[in-house]
């Protein structure tokens, strides 16, 4: 039973990877520049706050789509990096290991002009890891009772 559920993680990793790596890069719908010169911040906080200030003229929507989406879309990081990997990883490696994923998405970023490049992104994709772990935490503990 354990090698079935290993490889049905290991299959909807795979997929997760393989969809984060879709919008990340190739879905030009998600993109928020609409001047179409290349913008990147550097200032922790700039754009969170930005996005908070402006909400209603932004759009409520638009505003959860920046900063929850980029919780969103790295808390399956956090689950499945300690479901499948063979040594017990903590918060804080499952934490380092997101924060060192986002950072390398947001340089390939800035190499690559696709996107945004955002240190505020890597603050909110490393919370989403965050939140990824303590859902595993949460399953793990369900699963004993």
């Amino acid at each position: 039973m354990k090698k079935k559920k290993y490889f049905l993680y290991s299959m909807l990793f795979a997929m997760y990877l393989a969809i984060l790596v879709y919008f990340l890069f190739f879905a030009e719908g998600f993109r928020e520049n609409i001047s179409g010169a290349y913008r990147y911040n550097i200032v922790p906080f700039r754009e969170i706050t930005r996005y908070i200030q402006y909400r209603r003229t932004i759009g409520y929507g638009r505003t959860f789509l920046n900063l929850g989406g980029n919780i969103i879309a790295f808390m399956p990081l956090g689950f499945f990096l300690p479901s499948l990997c063979r040594r017990r990883l903590d918060f804080w490696s499952v934490s380092l290991m997101a924060l060192e994923v986002s950072v390398l998405v947001e340089v390939i970023q800035l190499f690559t002009r696709v996107g945004c490049c955002d240190v505020d992104d890597v603050i909110l994709n490393t919370i989403g890891g965050m939140l990824g772990y303590g859902c595993y935490i949460i399953g793990k503990g369900r699963r004993k009772l």
